[in-house]
């Protein structure tokens, strides 16, 4: 995992993060590390955080399987329906774009971030 990436365990760090996005983006990824699919969306979203020179992002991770009554509360708390790998942009308290299984990809991520004014290309 890269620094960057900091792990949401409980729902007051899911609060913390929700507050966050009134700020700046917030990336979150939901990972269930049963699933292969899930370790090599897992593996993109790594390489994009430590790809990105964007220091206003923060990049958070929910491990599906461990924390399974957040990844249900995030579900919940945003409106969108759980899937897993999953990624989820959020700004201003609200998901403006996710992304799961094989539309994972660093390319998809750049774009939702830059179509959302998240950053500028």
């Amino acid at each position: 995992m890269t620094d960057r990436i900091i792990a949401i365990r409980s729902e007051q760090e899911l609060d913390r993060f929700t507050a966050l996005s009134h700020e700046r983006p917030v990336v979150i990824f939901k990972h269930s590390t049963a699933c292969p699919l899930s370790a090599r969306s897992y593996r993109v979203y790594q390489a994009y955080v430590s790809a990105s020179d964007v220091p206003e992002l923060l990049f958070a991770e929910i491990y599906v399987i461990e924390h399974r009554t957040i990844s249900d509360e995030t579900a919940q708390r945003f409106g969108v329906r759980h899937e897993s790998p999953q990624v989820l942009l959020v700004s201003k308290g609200r998901v403006v774009w996710d992304a799961s299984h094989y539309e994972i990809t660093q390319e998809a991520i750049e774009k939702a971030l830059t179509e959302s004014g998240a950053i500028t290309s």
